[in-house]
């Protein structure tokens, strides 16, 4: 097509005459003047001085004799006519091309500057993220909700049997100012009233007082190292049951019944508590008696 435009000659426009629709309708007569026109004008002989007027007046020559028959003219005005077809289409598309540009650069353009679009654009993807992250959140809140209730459910089913009873489990209180106990000593004492599992040491740096937590073999261990006597005499210790025995809804009915049960559960405290109480009461005589002198 390039190769068509650059060697295309318009013979109506080489004799100086329109072209287009309008040189479809020049006559023959009119042809032939405007020939003899331009020839008296280009001829070589009236350009000496001019390299190029002989193939000028070629050109010129040669336009004449395609216009002036009538089968060439006929050949010439088909193809000037697509020609004219052919710019006419491609010049539309080139129209519509850039229409279509200009719309895509406008609608760009629109975009660019739309500060409120982008905006919105920006809240949207953040409100999308701030659900996402809450039904995640909420995901988690039911697995933890769950996760708790399940491990009671295992420790409950499970470990039920093998947890520790506090009915066997005592608590012992002494004065750590009239000495103190070990671990191992609390043990080799309450050993006589049936087989202890476990001792522990509770100390308290701040208070003059100590305990431990004795866990027994047998509930009846239990009650015999409660109505025993434990510890030295200098420092005795106060056994008290970690669980305290619920209290009867009469005295005279709990008395009954204690009765009833056997001297095993009557005094429940028993002498360590009484021979705690009299260390107790012996320390403030002491100390009575001590400020007296003074």
């Amino acid at each position: 097509m390039a190769e068509d435009d650059r060697s295309f000659v318009d013979h109506y426009a080489v004799l100086g005459l329109p072209s287009s629709e309008e040189g479809t309708k020049i006559s023959l007569e009119e042809i032939k003047k405007a020939y003899r026109n331009q020839s008296r004008i280009r001829h070589p002989d009236k350009r000496p001085n001019d390299p190029k007027a002989t193939a000028d007046f070629q050109f010129l020559t040669t336009s004449f004799e395609v216009l002036s028959n009538e089968t060439t003219r006929s050949c010439f005005d088909a193809k000037l006519r697509t020609r004219r077809e052919r710019v006419l289409r491609d010049s539309f598309q080139n129209a519509k091309r850039r229409k279509m540009a200009t719309d895509l650069e406008q609608r760009e353009r629109t975009v660019a500057v739309d500060p409120a679009e982008e905006v919105r654009r920006k809240e949207k993807m953040k409100a999308d993220e701030l659900k996402r992250e809450i039904a995640e959140f909420k995901a988690r809140r039911m697995k933890k909700a769950f996760e708790p209730q399940n491990r009671k459910e295992n420790v409950e089913g499970g470990k039920k049997d093998s947890s520790l009873d506090k009915g066997r489990m005592l608590k012992v209180i002494w004065e750590t100012s009239a000495g103190d106990y070990s671990a191992a000593k609390l043990r080799e004492i309450f050993e006589r009233f049936g087989i202890v599992e476990d001792v522990v040491i509770r100390t308290n740096s701040v208070k003059k007082k100590a305990s431990a937590i004795i866990v027994m073999a047998s509930k009846g261990a239990t009650v015999r190292a409660i109505q025993s006597m434990s510890g030295g005499t200098t420092n005795p210790l106060l056994v008290l049951p970690l669980e305290p025995i619920a209290p009867s809804f009469s005295s005279s009915s709990s008395t009954n019944q204690n009765e009833s049960m056997g001297p095993e559960f009557n005094n429940v405290v028993g002498a360590g508590f009484q021979n705690y109480e009299e260390f107790v009461m012996k320390k403030l005589q002491e100390a009575y008696e001590k400020n007296k002198c003074v």
